[in-house]
């Protein structure tokens, strides 16, 4: 039964190569069905993919193919928890190393324009602590990062 509640994500034409992508690199995800264009649109020909069912962490989205009218921008953005530095260095290098761009504070963003916050959970922990201190101090270090150090996060939350 298909989801409920689907992202679909607009895509100039790299829907495909993109999803290709992400089941590749996050675990819990997928390329589904390819469909193709029945007919001629505006930024394709028929016969051509048109959208993509895919899923990214457990998310079901589908890619358009929709040409270039639309750009990305930080508005969206997929987090990706993470429990290790190991994982979140992989995760954000995969990204960053495949065309991609760093940012701050753990965003990145991909090759075809989506962004993503690939966040250590202890860096949710500490900015969310009911102790008003250790949530000042994690979100201090924070700011001060591209790729989240998750060893200089858990010094900053222990003072």
């Amino acid at each position: 039964m298909p989801a409920k509640n689907t992202i679909c994500i607009w895509y100039d034409r790299d829907a495909l190569d993109a999803a290709t992508f992400y089941a590749a690199t996050f675990p819990d995800s997928k390329v589904g069905a390819v469909h193709y264009a029945p007919g001629d649109f505006p930024s394709g020909k028929q016969g051509q993919a048109l959208t993509v069912d895919f899923t990214v962490a457990g998310i079901p989205c589908v890619g358009l193919n929709g040409g270039p009218q639309f750009k990305h921008s930080e508005a969206f953005s997929f987090q990706i928890s993470t429990e290790t530095q190991e994982e979140t260095d992989r995760l954000w290098n995969a990204i960053v190393g495949n065309g991609g761009a760093e940012s701050a504070c753990g965003w990145c963003k991909d090759k075809w324009g989506i962004n993503w916050q690939i966040t250590p959970r202890t860096l949710i922990e500490g900015v969310t602590s009911k102790d008003p201190a250790e949530a000042k101090r994690t979100f201090e270090a924070m700011m001060t990062m591209g790729k989240i150090d998750i060893a200089a996060i858990d010094k900053a939350r222990r003072g």
